[in-house]
C-alpha cells in the first residue's frame, strides 16, 4: 500500500467506501472556507449509486458552519443527508429542511465545541479534514479556517485528511489553535487585543485514528460581491455619522475598538465603503470570517490587523494573499470558532459589531435566519454572541426588498434571533436608530421615522394607534397581517396601490432578498 509520512494514501473513492449509512460526520470548513472537497463530491456520488441500487444511504452532518458547494449541496442533491447542525447556506439543503426531509439544529456557534464534546450529538463517527500537512505523529496544519476542526479532530473515532497542495504551506503561521478546558473549571480566555496569540499553529490528532490521506489540488470556491452599491453605502454614512460621534462624545476610545463584521453582500459592501470614509480611523477586526472587503482594507492599511476563523474569499484574492504572505502573515490569525465567539473576549475587548438581518420588528427584536417564522434560510451563526455581548451591536438591513413589496421592518417578527433586550442600534439606507434607553414606544417611533420605508410608515403608525395598550403595544390580530399579505398577494402593503400587487409570490424557496 502506498504511504505518506506513514499513513495510507487513498483515493477519493476508497476514503468515501469508508463512510457508513446513518454515521455522524464532521466537516472541516467555516463559511465554506478549508472545506473538504474530493472525497465529499465522491460520496455523494456513491450515495446516488446506492440509492439506485435500492440501498439506503444518509449520514448526520457536523461542521463548523457552511460548508460550500462540495460538502452541502452536493450531498444534499444526492439525498445523502439526514440530519445538520449548526449552519448551512445550502440551497438545495435548505429546500429539504423546510419540506421536513432533514432535521436541522439551528444553534450559536459558540455553543458547537462543549456540545460535541459533551457527547450530545453522540459519537462522531468520522471526521473528514482539509489539511497542508499530516506529520507523523499527528499534527494537522490546516488550511483557510479553522472552525470546529481541532475539536472533530479529537472527538472523532475514525478521521480521513485531505491534502491540498493548493494552499500555502506558510498558512500555519496564521494559525493560533487552543481548545477551551471543560467546565467548571476554565480558565478566562486571555486574549487582550484581536492579535492574542494563545495556542500553537496545528492542531492535533491522535495517528491511530487516521484511516488514511487524501492528496488533492483544489482552491476553496467563492464568488466576488462585487463593488458596495449605493444601499450599502448609504447604510455606511449612518454607521460613520454614528461613530464619529460616539468618538466625539468620548463613549469610543481614541484608539477605537475592535470591529466585527458578518458575512453576506450587503456587509461586504458596507466595509468597503466604510473603508473609504476619511473619519473612520484605521480598524482592527476582532470577527469571524475574513472577506474580501477585509482584504483589499488591508492592503490599503485601513485595517491594521484581524483576528478571525476563516478567509472566505475568491482565488484571486487569496492568490494575493498567498503572494504576499510577508505582508498579511504579521496582520492575520485564525483562531477556533469557540474562542471567536467567547463572550468574555467579546466584552474584554468592547466589540463593535454590525450583522445583517432578514427582518426587524418595530420595538428591535431581530429576525437572522427565517422567512415567515417557519422557512430557514441559512441560520442564526455567530451572529448572536456579538449582539448580547458586544460594545455596541449594530444591526444592518435593507428598508425593502423586491421592490418594495417586502419591507424588513415589520410590527411582529414571527421569528426572533436577538430580541429587544440585546439590540441597540439598527440602521437601513433610510437611517440609524440609537436604541440605548428608550422605552418601548420610543423605540418604535426611533425606527418607524428612521428606519422603515417612507411607503411602510403610515402602515406601522397606524398599526401602534390601532393596537392594544400596554408596555409594550401589540395587535395580536393583525401583527402578521404584512407577512400574510405577502403570502396571498406578493405584496406586504394591504392596498391595491402596493408596489406589484397582485404578483403572487410561491413561499417555497423565495426569500426576502
Amino acid at each position: 500500500m502506498t504511504t505518506k509520512n506513514g499513513f495510507a494514501l487513498l483515493t477519493a473513492r476508497e476514503a468515501a467506501a469508508c463512510v457508513p449509512h446513518g454515521a455522524t460526520v464532521a466537516f472541516s470548513g467555516f463559511a465554506g472556507a478549508g472545506a473538504a472537497k474530493a472525497v465529499p463530491r465522491e460520496l455523494a456520488m456513491q450515495a446516488r449509486s446506492r440509492h439506485d441500487r435500492g440501498e439506503a444511504f444518509a449520514i448526520r452532518v457536523l461542521s463548523g458552519a457552511s460548508c460550500g458547494s462540495e460538502v452541502d449541496e452536493a450531498l444534499a442533491l444526492a439525498g445523502a443527508i439526514s440530519w445538520r447542525a449548526p449552519y448551512q447556506s445550502s440551497h438545495a439543503l435548505r429546500d429539504q429542511i423546510n419540506r421536513q426531509e432533514v432535521e436541522y439544529v439551528d444553534m450559536h456557534l459558540s455553543h458547537l465545541g462543549r456540545t460535541v464534546a459533551s457527547g450530545f450529538f453522540g459519537k462522531v463517527d468520522l471526521a473528514i479534514v482539509e489539511a497542508c500537512e499530516l506529520t507523523s505523529d499527528g499534527r494537522v496544519y490546516l488550511t483557510t479556517s479553522i472552525g470546529a476542526t481541532p475539536t472533530f479532530l479529537r472527538y472523532a473515532e475514525k478521521v480521513i485528511i485531505e491534502i491540498n497542495g493548493h494552499h500555502s504551506p506558510r498558512l500555519r503561521e496564521m494559525a493560533d489553535i487552543t481548545i477551551l478546558s471543560a467546565q467548571p473549571h476554565r480558565d478566562p480566555v486571555p486574549i487582550r487585543d484581536p492579535m492574542t496569540r494563545l495556542g500553537s499553529n496545528f492542531a492535533v490528532v491522535d495517528p491511530k485514528k487516521v484511516i488514511g490521506v487524501v492528496e488533492n489540488n483544489e482552491a476553496d470556491h467563492f464568488q466576488s460581491y462585487g463593488a458596495a452599491d449605493s444601499v450599502s453605502h448609504r447604510i455606511a454614512e449612518h454607521i460613520s455619522r454614528f461613530i464619529f460621534d460616539e468618538m466625539r462624545a468620548g463613549r469610543i476610545p481614541e484608539e477605537f475598538l475592535p470591529l466585527q463584521a458578518g458575512t453576506g453582500r450587503v456587509v461586504n459592501g458596507l466595509l468597503a465603503a466604510l473603508g473609504e470614509n476619511p473619519y473612520i480611523p484605521p480598524l482592527r477586526m476582532f470577527t469571524l470570517v475574513i472577506q474580501e472587503a477585509l482584504i483589499e482594507l488591508l492592503e490599503q492599511c485601513k485595517i491594521l490587523s484581524a483576528g478571525a476563523t476563516g478567509m472566505a474569499i475568491p482565488v484571486e484574492v487569496l492568490k494575493r494573499v498567498y503572494d504576499n504572505m510577508n505582508f498579511f502573515v504579521p496582520r492575520i490569525v485564525l483562531r477556533p470558532q469557540e474562542v471567536c465567539t467567547s463572550p468574555g473576549v467579546i466584552r474584554k475587548l468592547g466589540v463593535i459589531s454590525i450583522n445583517q438581518a432578514v427582518e426587524m420588528d418595530i420595538y428591535g427584536n431581530v429576525n437572522f435566519s427565517h422567512l415567515f417564522g417557519t422557512d430557514i434560510m441559512n441560520g442564526v451563526g455567530g451572529a448572536g454572541e456579538f449582539i448580547r455581548n458586544g460594545y455596541l451591536p449594530i444591526i444592518v438591513c435593507p428598508s425593502i426588498a423586491k421592490g418594495g413589496r417586502i419591507s424588513s421592518v415589520v410590527p411582529m417578527t414571527p421569528h426572533v434571533d436577538s430580541n429587544e433586550h440585546s439590540v441597540k442600534i439598527v440602521a437601513t439606507e433610510q437611517g440609524l436608530a440609537d436604541l440605548r434607553g428608550l422605552g418601548p414606544m420610543q423605540r418604535a417611533r426611533a425606527i418607524i421615522d428612521k428606519c422603515a420605508h417612507p411607503m411602510y410608515r403610515d402602515y406601522l403608525n397606524r398599526y401602534i394607534e390601532d393596537s392594544r395598550v400596554g408596555h409594550i403595544r401589540h395587535n395580536l390580530g393583525s401583527c402578521y397581517e404584512l407577512h400574510r399579505n405577502f403570502i396571498a398577494h406578493g405584496s406586504m402593503l394591504p392596498d391595491s396601490e402596493a408596489p406589484g400587487a397582485g404578483q403572487a409570490a410561491s413561499r417555497k424557496g423565495k426569500g426576502w432578498t
